[in-house]
């Protein structure tokens, strides 16, 4: 999780907290903010569950010998301290040229990286804390301060170059980055003997899975059930991404989510999106969230009525306390003029085709203009809609399936049931990338309780055959199931 006290004391300052009262007296002058407020939000930091989770990288802290010696206190030490090193004359101009734009957030430099046109430079601002004289004052105590903190950490010290191309400086913490993993995975081999925790072919994310959630028909969902979604939908995507995965699809069917059945199920998959897109932010990507804008002309002109209002919804979310919402995050329709060269991701909630209309087209032209930057369906529906004289059915419709074709799956979740009802539950069918497809049986318990039970895995998605053989009983087994049972179930997948 990126880090950066810079991000977090402008979070206050915006916020007008008492922290960010005290800071922006302090940042208005060219100071450095003092050392327990900077420590204290860091630590705070620190302590939310995705960070513990995933770890962390402090940009730009400690600065000083009493915030280092704070977090040895704690016993919160990095794996490696990097320091970027660049003569004082480029960072002067990098600070100087730097501008604002205050309605997007979105920061240019006028040398660097310029504003797109004339509107935008107009209302660009400089910071106040950019004035040559502010940050030559900054740069001095910067000095003084980085002389009391190197040694601290000399022993995981990296001084590299940054006065040279982009590509070149990440390169080189990359490679440093990943001998960290490799010692990691060296270490964890290490204290199992050379063997893997789990004696089965599994990987670490299925070894992270802790078996479906129970009662997935009672509506609506607890808040513990949705979320223990969420993260099971997160951490397969974030692998995919790691993966460099860039045409991905999320397929999570589970009843809370299926706006099929109530219209108003479409705010579960806006909190999934939510999760998601902060998720990536946190990294420091630049995500932009695509709801499909009106499709056609005349009779034909809208959009599909489960999507009708959701942008408008997502703008008024609680997008978080650090100033994500127009900075990481931005919302936009589907379609190439959405794409901006600076996000990093696209995230489309539920694109679908209309009556007489297909939002492929958009689409592809979208994926085009993204280029090798990662575009995430979440619960697409891009089969062919009726339209007039059968126009839709016919023209290119080869070639739409197969563009909707081209999304690899990094995760689906549906339930089973039985023939010509939601209930009971049977089973469920999970995979969750980088893992296989898991066919589970629900199992009732003598104590009223209920549970799943692994039954196959797939390599590929199962068909309607695959899945009706898993749930057949096996010769030593002692569950016997009612006949006329199998062919109920092929008929309705």
């Amino acid at each position: 999780v990126h880090i950066s006290t810079g991000d977090l004391l402008r979070a206050e300052v915006s916020s007008g907290t008492e922290i960010g009262k005290k800071a922006k007296e302090y940042m208005d002058n060219g100071m450095l903010v003092p050392d327990q407020v900077v420590t204290d939000m860091v630590v705070s930091r620190l302590s939310q569950p995705d960070v513990r989770e995933r770890g962390w990288l402090l940009d730009g802290y400690p600065r000083s010998y009493a915030q280092a010696q704070s977090l040895e206190s704690m016993k919160i030490r990095p794996d490696i301290f990097i320091v970027l090193e660049v003569p004082d004359d480029i960072l002067i101009d990098r600070c100087v040229g730097r501008r604002l734009d205050p309605e997007t957030g979105k920061i240019y430099h006028i040398k660097n990286f310029p504003p797109e046109n004339d509107e935008v430079s107009a209302r660009l601002v400089t910071r106040s804390d950019d004035t040559f004289e502010k940050v030559k004052s900054r740069l001095d105590t910067y000095k003084q301060n980085s002389e009391a903190v190197i040694p601290t950490y000399s022993d995981l010290l990296n001084q590299i170059d940054g006065n040279r191309q982009v590509e070149v400086v990440f390169n080189e913490i990359d490679s440093l980055l990943q001998k960290i993993c490799e010692n990691a995975s060296f270490n964890m081999l290490a204290k199992t003997n050379g063997k893997p925790q789990d004696s089965k072919d599994t990987t670490a994310s299925k070894n992270e899975f802790r078996g479906i959630p129970t009662r997935l028909n009672n509506i609506p969902h607890s808040r513990e059930i949705r979320k223990y979604f969420y993260n099971d939908v997160l951490v397969a995507t974030r692998h995919a991404v790691e993966d460099k995965k860039t045409r991905l699809q999320i397929d999570i069917n589970i009843p809370e989510l299926n706006p099929e059945m109530d219209v108003y199920r479409i705010g579960t998959l806006m909190e999934l999106v939510r999760e998601l897109s902060l998720s990536f932010a946190d990294d420091g990507k630049r995500v932009k969230v695509c709801v499909q804008g009106s499709m056609g002309q005349g009779a034909f002109a809208g959009i599909p009525l489960q999507l009708a209002g959701t942008r408008k919804i997502l703008e008024i979310m609680d997008w978080g306390e650090y100033g994500a919402k127009g900075t990481f995050i931005n919302f936009g329709a589907v379609g190439a003029s959405e794409v901006d060269k600076e996000d990093d991701m696209f995230i489309l909630i539920a694109p679908q085709n209309a009556v007489g209309n297909c939002i492929i087209d958009d689409m592809k032209a979208m994926t085009d203009a993204a280029g090798d930057r990662p575009v995430i369906l979440v619960n697409p529906r891009l089969k062919d809609m009726p339209g007039s004289s059968g126009v839709m059915q016919t023209m290119g419709r080869d070639m739409r399936l197969k563009y909707a074709a081209s999304f690899e799956t990094c995760y689906s979740f549906r339930l089973l049931f039985y023939a010509g009802s939601f209930y009971p539950i049977m089973g469920a069918l999970r995979m969750a990338y980088p893992n296989k497809y898991e066919i589970y049986r629900r199992v009732d318990e003598p104590n009223g309780q209920e549970r799943y039970v692994l039954l196959e895995e797939f390599v590929e998605k199962p068909t309607p055959d695959e899945i009706t053989n898993a749930f057949r009983p096996r010769k030593n087994e002692n569950e016997k199931s009612a006949s006329g049972f199998w062919g109920f179930l092929s008929g309705i997948l």
